[in-house]
């Protein structure tokens, strides 16, 4: 009696609080959202079925009943729990707060602490409620071993609300019913299976998302009407978010969206979803063989829709769009042109769209279409035309004339059309294949006085990659032939930076295979000094590179260049470039083509002095460090060569100078023997050059070692041979890694005309004599006939050959 009073009364407790809650929630004007009004709706249902459920007298309270009531309030705490779902962004915090803490009071109810020992007191028979079905009831070891057999109505309950391991029971019991053909579409619908799995597919573990999932693939094989549920907007994001998960819930999560796919709608929706499609090509070219043959699938059936393919396209899969280009509308095609232009595009899809067909169809477009469909094709070919398999597919298509047609049109609807197709142009020109065309060159200068500064670049630009070309020698030559250096000039007083880049770039090319063109006549003194203005107020280390690469291809015979250069005080400015310059902030070329140009100044005897003065040594030393590339090492190794040549004119004889007090032994050069200074003699030893000479011999480059050799031999002269040996003997060994390389018939010669200086010395020839044979004698041998009288003065001097042997 105590037990049922204390049981009943819990129970009625737990139904009177959820009543005004129930009332307050009847009366929320969020009642017209549909799933706010559906659980609202659910737990009005279920507390009148709790009302009714429980009215037993004294005498029929059981266990069971107490056990009944129990599951009744835990029930109800789940569909409380579900109305806080769906309200948990309507309701105030303080009221939600209230039914969060009665919703656990209810789950947390015990109306029975265990079972009785006997059955004596309490009948084990379950009282018979209105509208409920009786609970198969188990004994604790069944309930232990987890064999619990769920009816119909306990397994939408556990699907509902159940922990995980319940809702894995449920589900279990639901594919066994379905199977047996033991449930009805109507039922199914009736108890809206379909969105409660999709609900519960958002928030269980692995095993049970991978089982809701082939769940539902069995309801569509179960009747086709179920598709229609599974497709709504909210269903399909819950989908879409397992294409993200582990590999098997990708797999069966791509299966199920296969299976809707002949869906109309979704189409349409599963597209619009973020990341959708990106997930669906990732796991096309992933390594799951079966996800990615459906994922392949379920993409060609998404692209049906024309926004899919762009997206698709988007994550890179291209066929979709590739078809529409080949076989779409034309508004379809125009399009897909347009989205290709605006699409942000690596080499490797630049690639895939040129392999997949992409070029073709855009050229068809632009020859055939109108005046939108023209412009889109441009805009997307100009897109894939910086990559180089693509410009060749473009010249194959004949898009070269049709370009140039372009150019020269005076059609006003045309204009707009010209910008684009000089920029292609531009791009078209960087392969080699374009100089079938000898003519195309030509053309492309004529038009470049007729055309906006735009075109005027990209024309400029084009006909700089033309005439780099190595089998260009034709091209150029006719080039050369129609005063192109000369039309040029005019543009080096354009205001446009970019413009003045690209004219100097061109003069630069063309100049360095014609230096005939830049004689006394061109460039002219005015001319000259507008160069050297660009070089000392340009800001940009391109212009001054091509500036100063013009400048450098400018003949050496040219003395009237010379005068003006040095007039111009141009040495000045490109010492302080250097000096103020690192491998890291400023280009290779720049100092390939600096040190290019100081070898200008220092190749006449009248020019050194003025150059050393300015300071040039230190400036040409700089430019062997390995910061810079062998072309600037070999080009500052000649002019320090020359300078050194003059070193012996100008040494003073320490017994012919006047001196107060005797100077210290170490102002005397230890190879000259004279008071040596670098502006006074022009001395390689005082400006520190001999070790980072031989260090450029040490290194793996061989094309610096003719000037670095020929730097050193200026050390070995007759009068200064004995103690310039003594300096140079450090560069054997890298004299002879030299002679094994193969290097140059000049090099070669340079190498082993030191080694026989320094040879002459016993003390040398016993240190390296061993080490220097075996290549000797393979020069001897197979070297070229010039070297083989000096080889054998070598090997003689090592006593390998006699030295009356008339072998050689």
């Amino acid at each position: 009696m105590e037990i049922q009073s204390q049981a009943m009364s819990e129970y009625t407790a737990f139904l009177d609080k959820l009543r005004p809650i129930l009332d307050e929630l009847k009366c929320c004007k969020f009642m017209d959202i549909n799933t706010v009004r559906k659980t609202v709706e659910s737990l009005e249902v279920e507390l009148l079925r709790a009302d009714k459920a429980m009215t037993p007298s004294t005498d029929d309270f059981t266990y069971s009943t107490a056990k009944q009531m129990e599951h009744m309030i835990h029930h109800l705490g789940r569909t409380l729990g579900l109305v806080l779902f769906a309200t948990r962004k309507i309701i105030l915090i303080d009221k939600r707060e209230e039914m969060e803490d009665l919703r656990k009071e209810m789950m947390g109810a015990r109306f029975v602490s265990s079972r009785p020992n006997s059955y004596s007191e309490l009948d084990i028979d379950y009282y018979e409620y209105p509208e409920i079905e009786p609970m198969e009831t188990t004994t604790d070891q069944e309930e232990s071993e987890g064999e619990i057999n769920l009816d119909i109505d306990d397994i939408v309950l556990q699907l509902k609300y159940g922990a995980d391991d319940e809702f894995g029971r449920a589900l279990s019991g639901f594919n066994s019913l379905i199977r047996d053909n033991s449930i009805t579409n109507d039922w199914i619908n009736e108890e809206g299976i379909v969105q409660i799995l999709f609900n519960r597919l958002g928030s269980s573990m692995l095993v049970n998302r991978l089982t809701v999932l082939q769940t539902l693939r069995l309801l569509i094989a179960h009747s086709s009407q179920n598709k229609e549920k599974m497709t709504d907007n909210g269903s399909m994001g819950i989908l879409v978010k397992s294409l993200a998960r582990d590999v098997e819930e990708r797999r069966e999560a791509v299966g199920l969206m296969l299976s809707l796919s002949d869906m109309a709608a979704f189409g349409r929706r599963v597209g619009r979803i973020q990341g959708c499609i990106v997930m669906l090509a990732a796991i096309l070219n992933g390594d799951d063989s079966v996800a990615s043959n459906d994922a392949e699938k379920l993409l060609n059936a998404l692209s049906n829709n024309t926004q899919n393919a762009i997206h698709m396209a988007e994550a890179s899969y291209f066929k979709p769009l590739v078809h529409y280009l080949h076989n779409g509308s034309d508004m379809s095609k125009i399009l897909m042109a347009t989205a290709l232009s605006r699409m942000e595009l690596t080499d490797q899809c630049k690639a895939s769209l040129g392999e997949d067909g992409a070029i073709e169809p855009l050229v068809k477009m632009f020859n055939g279409g109108k005046l939108e469909a023209k412009f889109s094709a441009l805009s997307a070919l100009q897109k894939l035309s910086s990559l180089k398999e693509n410009i060749n597919r473009l010249i194959a298509s004949g898009m070269v004339t049709s370009l140039l047609q372009l150019l020269f049109s005076v059609t006003s609807v045309l204009m707009t059309l010209r910008e684009p197709a000089s920029a292609i142009l531009a791009k078209i020109a960087q392969s080699e294949s374009v100089l079938v065309s000898q003519d195309i060159a030509q053309q492309m200068l004529s038009l470049l006085h007729l055309s906006s500064p735009i075109i005027q670049l990209h024309l400029l630009e084009a006909l700089n990659s033309i005439a780099a070309h190595p089998n260009a020698s034709k091209v150029r030559r006719k080039m050369k032939e129609n005063g192109a250096i000369q039309l040029l000039f005019t543009f080096l007083n354009e205001t446009n930076t970019n413009i003045r880049t690209s004219a100097l770039n061109l003069i630069c090319t063309l100049s360095q295979h014609f230096p005939e063109e830049l004689t006394e006549q061109q460039p002219n003194e005015s001319e000259l000094r507008l160069i050297v203005n660009i070089i000392d107020s340009s800001v940009s280390v391109t212009e001054k590179e091509a500036a100063i690469g013009i400048l450098s291809n400018i003949p050496l015979t040219n003395k009237k260049a010379t005068h003006t250069l040095k007039k111009a005080q141009l040495l000045p400015m490109i010492i302080s470039i250097v000096n103020n310059s690192t491998s890291s902030n400023n280009s290779r070329l720049l100092a390939e083509r600096i040190a290019g140009l100081l070898i200008r100044f220092t190749s006449d005897k009248q020019l050194q002095k003025f150059s050393v003065e300015i300071g040039i040594i230190p400036s040409l030393v700089k430019l062997l460090s390995n910061e810079w590339s062998v072309i600037t090492q070999s080009r500052s190794a000649t002019a320090l060569s020359q300078l050194s040549e003059t070193s012996l004119s100008l040494k003073k004889s320490k017994s012919k100078r006047w001196i107060c007090v005797q100077p210290s032994s170490n102002t005397l050069c230890s190879v000259h023997e004279s008071y040596c200074s670098v502006k006074g003699t022009f001395c390689l030893i005082k400006a520190g050059a001999v070790s980072p000479l031989m260090r450029i011999l040490e290194g793996n480059e061989r094309e610096a070692d003719e000037a670095v050799l020929g730097a050193l031999a200026t050390l070995l002269e007759d009068g200064i041979w004995e103690k310039g040996s003594s300096c140079v003997v450090k560069a054997v060994l890298p004299i002879i890694r030299v002679l094994e390389k193969g290097t140059t018939v000049k090099a070669q010669e340079k190498g082993v005309w030191i080694l026989e200086r320094i040879f002459r010395i016993e003390a040398y020839r016993l240190e390296y004599g061993e080490s220097a044979e075996m290549v000797l004698i393979d020069m001897a041998q197979r070297g070229d006939p010039s070297l083989k009288p000096i080889v054998a003065r070598i090997l003689a001097q090592l006593q390998l050959l006699q030295i009356q042997s008339t072998y050689f």
